[in-house]
């Protein structure tokens, strides 16, 4: 196995245990520094929302807490749940569509690079 496959598989682990939902709402309480009723409450709202166990409990991910301290973040600067609401909507529609950007770059990279070994013949008419 190359470097490239180690390191990649590397960071394809770091992102499954980052989206992992794993905390009970009591640590998730507890590392985010808010009430779990607060953490109720924002899934009611749909600012934040956290896998569910069979038993329906809620879980969640190490992403839902460092979304949970973002909004934190923002009710302390006084945005309103609406506003954090439509501000989470469009930062992940950015993510995407660097994820998107990222993809086309790779595409026109590899494009580039087949067009630089194409070999043009001249016809016998030239």
């Amino acid at each position: 196995m190359s470097n490239q496959d180690k390191e990649r598989k590397e960071i394809e682990k770091r992102e499954l245990d980052e989206e992992a939902a794993v905390y009970v709402i009591s640590v998730a309480a507890e590392l985010s520094g808010l009430h779990p009723q607060t953490l109720r409450q924002y899934d009611r709202l749909g600012l934040v929302s956290p896998g569910r166990s069979s038993g329906r409990g809620r879980r969640y991910s190490l992403r839902d807490i460092a979304l949970l301290r973002s909004v934190q973040k923002m009710v302390a600067e006084g945005i309103n749940h609406v506003g954090i609401k439509r501000i989470i909507e469009l930062e992940s529609a950015m993510a995407n569509l660097s994820i998107e950007v990222a993809k086309l770059r790779i595409e026109v990279d590899e494009l580039i690079r087949r067009d630089n070994q194409v070999i043009v013949y001249k016809s016998e008419k030239d």
